[in-house]
């Protein structure tokens, strides 16, 4: 059983975490807990390992950005991107399949 979560663009952890309670009758709060848990552990295991790869979803991976120059469309001004790391995401193939096969043409 799926539940539609909302009409908005954005699906935020509370609306993850009412559709986990709705569909398998867990309590909010179990279900909240849960979420958390799983949030940090992917936080956990991405800082430890720097890779984590979810069978027939994707992998999630760090990667180093190095420092550059950038500027501000606005105002032309001109400043320096500091080196930091980012969290690449990467679907599966099953996963794509399944998305575009919804789609309409």
């Amino acid at each position: 059983m799926v539940v539609k979560i909302s009409k908005q663009k954005n699906i935020k952890k509370k609306d993850i975490v009412k559709s986990i309670s709705l569909t398998t009758g867990i309590p909010y709060a179990y279900s909240t807990k849960i979420v958390n848990n799983i949030i940090n552990i992917l936080i956990k295991d991405l800082k430890k390992n720097r890779k984590i790869k979810i069978k027939n979803f994707g992998s999630f991976e760090l990667k180093n950005k190095t420092k550059r120059t950038g500027r501000n469309p606005k105002n032309n001004q001109i400043y320096e991107i500091l080196e930091r790391t980012i969290v690449s995401f990467k679907t599966s193939e099953r996963l794509k399949k399944k998305i575009n096969n919804n789609v309409k043409k």
